[in-house]
């Protein structure tokens, strides 16, 4: 907590980026952190739209991921990895709920719907309980779902299995945000619900707050720190308005009918949250993050694309031409909505590079192929540089039969995160 500067006020607290004109005296203390973040997309993707042709640098993108293309040189992608424990292994049906369960985890979920939940500790947690300390936010967990933490889901499995991709231990789930001004108030906000709730009906922005301290710290910084300065509030108040924006919105109905002021667009609403991912990590709010973009199973539809279809019922596409089209359409547009929000990170300077430098952010699913449930050569996409320490830019494949928590224990090690195993795991993942 000592290497990050706050600016202050009554009524909100804003942690503030590097400045470098700030740090010549703490220079070793106030190197980059390295952040570590997990994205989730349900059901599987379109394989032959997806799986990009040769290996090594010189590969050829597929499809799916051509809105990732100018980005290409800042993450890579890793063939080969499996979940073994995602898979029935004498437990019958429930894939979904595995998938979400196992995917962080590398652990069998208990088949139940009861009370009696049991998985194991996820990859974040076991960051966040290490290095949380470090951090005003130990870690931070997104959704564009609604919380769920009991009741009977896939196939006699427990809902906590298939809302939640974090796990603070075996049988406590770590539930995920789906507000987007909840997510905001814990980033900004003053830690008194009753203040930030009558700041907002007075219409007042945190930056409010904070500007005359601001405005001293604007004299002490030179002025590339000034304009990285402003850039951050910038950014601070766009996503603040754009919140505010929709709580409006739900405001102009009457009590019976009011949303819950969530976003109508699910484009908008992914954005919002990938947003304040970015805001975390680039003030050092937190190091550690998860997103489930929709729980494995959602049927959620994607009219803003022209997919009317639930995501799951075509899933099962049986080979229909048709259906496969229209599970690569939904594929693209998640990765547009990561490739842009990649693009936001590699934007944000830090140190000598960039934010997205000093990231590594996993995206892909718990089942590869949607058709047939499979948990094996799972779709992976790793990005950032892992603050130099990754090699990005590039196609490979793990060994057959890999644990995808031997990925994970990779990760940790750059977390300086110490842990003999992650589920599953049989060591470290080398050459990534």
């Amino acid at each position: 907590m000592q290497r990050r500067t706050f600016i202050k006020g009554l009524g909100a607290t804003l942690a503030i980026p590097q400045f470098e004109s700030l740090q010549a005296a703490k220079a070793a203390s106030n190197a980059a952190p390295v952040r570590m973040a997990f994205v989730y997309a349900p059901n599987g993707v379109n394989l032959k739209h997806w799986m990009p042709k040769g290996m090594g640098a010189n590969y050829q993108m597929a499809a799916s991921m051509k809105p990732l293309e100018k980005l290409r040189d800042s993450f890579q992608i890793i063939g080969g990895l499996d979940h073994d424990k995602a898979k029935p292994n004498g437990d019958g049906a429930g894939d979904h709920a595995r998938a979400n369960a196992t995917y962080l985890t590398g652990c069998q979920a208990r088949k139940t719907a009861g009370d009696d939940i049991h998985v194991g500790v996820s990859v974040d947690q076991i960051a966040a309980q290490q290095i949380g300390h470090q951090t005003r936010l130990p870690s931070l967990e997104l959704s564009t779902d609604p919380p769920r933490k009991s009741g009977r889901c896939d196939s006699g499995y427990s809902c906590a299995y298939q809302f939640n991709l974090s796990w603070r231990s075996a049988s406590t789930p770590m539930p995920s945000e789906r507000n987007p001004r909840a997510v905001f108030e814990r980033l900004f906000g003053s830690g008194d619900s009753k203040e930030d709730a009558k700041r907002r009906a007075r219409h007042q922005s945190v930056l409010d707050f904070v500007l005359e301290d601001a405005k001293r710290l604007n004299k002490k910084v030179d002025a590339s720190d000034r304009a990285k300065l402003d850039e951050y509030m910038t950014a601070v108040r766009e996503v603040e308005t754009r919140i505010s924006r929709h709580e409006n919105f739900r405001d102009q109905f009457p009590d019976a009918k009011k949303p819950n002021g969530i976003p109508a667009s699910y484009r908008e609403h992914i954005r919002l949250m990938y947003q304040l991912m970015s805001l975390a990590f680039q003030t050092d709010s937190t190091r550690v993050c998860t997103f489930l973009l929709a729980h494995d199973g959602s049927n959620r539809s994607f009219n803003e694309i022209g997919v009317s279809d639930g995501h799951h019922s075509i899933s099962h596409h049986k080979g229909n031409r048709s259906n496969l089209e229209k599970i690569a359409k939904i594929d693209q547009f998640y990765l547009e909505e990561y490739a842009r929000f990649l693009a936001g990170l590699k934007g944000i300077k830090e140190g000598n590079g960039n934010l997205l430098d000093n990231t590594m952010i996993v995206y892909g699913s718990g089942i590869g192929d949607g058709n047939r449930h499979n948990h094996t050569d799972l779709p992976l996409i790793l990005a950032g540089k892992g603050g130099g320490t990754l090699n990005p830019g590039r196609h490979h494949r793990a060994k057959e039969g890999t644990p995808m928590t031997n990925l994970y224990l990779a990760m940790l090690e750059r977390m300086n995160v110490k842990a003999r195993r992650v589920g599953d795991s049989s060591g470290v993942l080398a050459n990534v």
